[in-house]
């Protein structure tokens, strides 16, 4: 008796186009569309998980620069004195510091100058 593949087959279809919620137009439907649409999409995902980690970097130099520059210092100058003074605070907690507690990030700043 041969094996026919009614069932898995279905069950993979409904597997990809359950994935495709919230597409438009035929690649929410038809499988053969569908499927691309979801090979491209965690092509992407696993590419910007990746790039979110640069941005939130640029993000917090960015937010560290302008901080460090209304007291007088630029970003370089400013990295430079946390290396020579050893001071290991990482530019995520910086950025925070900066933007939620500055007093406690002039403490730190007027620590390096």
């Amino acid at each position: 008796m041969r094996v026919k593949t009614g069932v898995v087959r279905r069950a993979n279809h409904k597997s990809i186009l359950k994935k495709t919620k919230g597409y438009v137009g035929r690649r929410r439907t038809v499988y053969k569309l569908a499927k691309q649409g979801v090979l491209k999409a965690g092509q992407f995902a696993y590419r910007d998980r990746r790039n979110k980690k640069r941005s939130f970097r640029a993000l917090w130099i960015v937010r560290i620069n302008a901080a460090v520059r209304g007291l007088g210092m630029n970003y370089r100058e400013f990295i430079a004195g946390l290396n020579k003074n050893k001071i290991e605070l990482n530019r995520k907690v910086l950025a925070d510091l900066a933007k939620d507690e500055p007093k406690a990030f002039e403490a730190v700043v007027n620590k390096i100058k």
